[in-house]
């Protein structure tokens, strides 16, 4: 019980700093687009939507010896292109010079911050069944 308190809150914290990250990333170059991108797209698609495709899919095929189906290689594949389009967002506004370099960086810092900490808390909560149980 108190390992998993200790999770969730070291995971709260690393929450708090990837979400401060993109704050800052537009607040010290006083240009908001990079928020734009958070809250659009990168915030919402990357960090909510991102892990349903492969929670969806997972239960649709078996992954016995080694194979998998279609359906989980198909979740697999909208969560890379969500994740993906996600990081390479605010390159792209970088690289056009809408956004600053290194707002650029923070914000894929931050959002790498969010989204691992996604991806941890559910791999420590995940319920495996086990045959010896």
């Amino acid at each position: 019980m108190a390992a998993g308190l200790r999770t969730v809150i070291l995971l709260s914290f690393v929450l708090a700093v990837g979400f401060l990250l993109i704050i800052l990333s537009c607040a010290l170059w006083h240009n908001w687009l990079p928020l734009l991108v958070a809250l659009f797209f990168f915030e919402a698609l990357t960090f909510v939507l991102a892990p349903l495709p492969n929670a969806l899919f997972a239960h649709c095929g078996s992954d016995e010896y080694g194979e998998s189906s279609g359906p989980v290689d198909l979740g697999r594949f909208f969560t890379s292109i969500v994740v993906v389009s996600g990081f390479a967002l605010p390159i792209i506004l970088a690289h056009s010079e809408v956004i600053d370099p290194k707002a650029c960086a923070m914000s894929i810092i931050g959002g790498g911050l969010v989204y691992g900490t996604i991806l941890a808390y559910s791999a420590a909560f995940s319920q495996e069944d086990s045959e010896y149980e």
